[in-house]
């Protein structure tokens, strides 16, 4: 009998060691974790509560050699991967590096659109989880971040809004977005991934 308990015992306790989902910190991608070649697709859609389609597509990104360093191609654009990998100085981050679950913060942004509109977002983020999450490109290990808070602009728009973001280390992007914002909900997710 007392063997039998010890056996139990140590299984739990491996198992619980083995719980990925508790121990797990992820730092922010360097440079060299990039290289050219890699790419990601998504693809999106955005409906309203009536049922019209804002948004319906799909979105590409590419590692690139761009004068003679890294880029990544974001729609006509071509961002070194230096900019996109340099730390944010922000105090209220869209990632709070390293992710790790349970860790919470603020995230506050400000935009101005191109016909000049401006915008702000405020939202309380959280880290709810880290498991296997599957998506059309494939099963990853995904971190599930919680964003809550309010979006408004200059032209009097106010929402709250709920943001999901399934963040996969592996791919050293999101591999899914779920938002909903007032009478508007979005999807977006990762349809392909190679390097």
């Amino acid at each position: 009998m007392k063997n039998k308990i010890l056996i139990i015992l140590a299984l739990v306790l491996l198992s619980a060691c083995n719980d990925s989902t508790k121990f797990s910190t992820t730092n922010q991608p360097t440079l060299t974790d990039y290289q050219v070649g890699e790419k990601w697709v998504w693809k999106y859609k955005g409906v309203t509560t009536e049922g019209e389609v804002r948004s319906d597509g799909t979105d590409t990104r590419e590692i690139v050699s761009f004068d003679g360093a890294l880029g990544m191609t974001i729609g006509k654009d071509t961002i070194p991967v230096s900019e996109i990998v340099k730390p944010e100085a922000s105090e209220t981050p869209k990632y709070d590096w390293p992710l790790e679950v349970g860790k919470k913060w603020k995230y506050e942004n400000s935009w101005t659109s191109q016909d000049g509109t401006t915008g702000n977002q405020s939202q309380n983020a959280e880290v709810l989880s880290y498991q296997e999450q599957t998506v059309e490109a494939g099963t990853f290990m995904a971190y599930t971040i919680k964003y809550t808070g309010k979006t408004t602009n200059s032209r009097g728009y106010s929402a709250n809004e709920t943001e999901v973001w399934l963040y996969a280390p592996a791919v050293k992007n999101f591999i899914k977005l779920t938002q909903n914002q007032g009478d508007f909900h979005y999807v977006e997710e990762l349809i392909e991934y190679s390097k």
